[in-house]
């Protein structure tokens, strides 16, 4: 995921894109956003080996129509733009893959347009920005409270137990909890806002 401090925001990302050979933004948009398509196609049932080459397909079909794309929030979320462009990839693949003898599972990929009645994507969308957000939290929070926020919240540990397993008192695994979560929520709202 992108560094924390050092994120720009989605339109000057694309545009450093459309420019052509800037490789530090293709990374960069790799490092952003290639967990999220590897996830969505695995969402959906496709298998390890399509899901890359729908990421590579993905960067190729950037590659051509980047030059020409001119972002404006007010026509469409990026997020829709990004599915849209995977969804063209899959196809493209799965029909490469049916005319020949080796049968892909791509057959699962999803028929509906895309967009945000794509329940997939949103929620593989809402896994992306916590993904990200969390490796902020990694840096922001001591290794106590993330681990209290890991065993309390994201395994579901009593708060006694919690505390307990790591020496803390009730309250400050409450505390703990409080807090990421708080940040966690504006990290997202700010990473969505830049995005669309």
């Amino acid at each position: 995921m992108w560094p924390p401090g050092s994120v720009t925001t989605h339109a000057t990302l694309l545009a450093r894109l459309a420019n052509g050979d800037d490789q530090p933004a293709w990374r960069e948009f790799c490092d952003r956003y290639g967990q999220l398509i590897r996830g969505y196609c695995r969402r959906v049932g496709v298998g390890v080996n399509d899901c890359e080459d729908i990421l590579q397909d993905t960067l190729i079909e950037l590659t051509k129509s980047l030059p020409t794309f001119e972002y404006d929030p007010v026509k469409g979320k990026f997020r829709n733009y990004l599915c849209t462009i995977v969804r063209r990839a899959a196809f493209r693949r799965f029909r490469q893959n049916s005319a020949g003898p080796a049968q892909s599972n791509l057959e699962s990929f999803p028929t509906t347009p895309a967009g945000e009645d794509d329940a997939d994507w949103e929620d593989e969308w809402r896994q992306h920005h916590l993904r990200c957000a969390m490796k902020t939290i990694e840096v922001e929070f001591n290794e106590a409270d993330r681990m209290a926020f890991q065993l309390y919240v994201i395994a579901q540990r009593s708060p006694t137990d919690t505390a307990g397993e790591l020496g803390l008192s009730i309250d400050q695994v409450y505390q703990a909890k409080s807090r990421i979560v708080k940040r966690l929520t504006q990290l997202v709202e700010t990473q969505v806002l830049e995005e669309g």
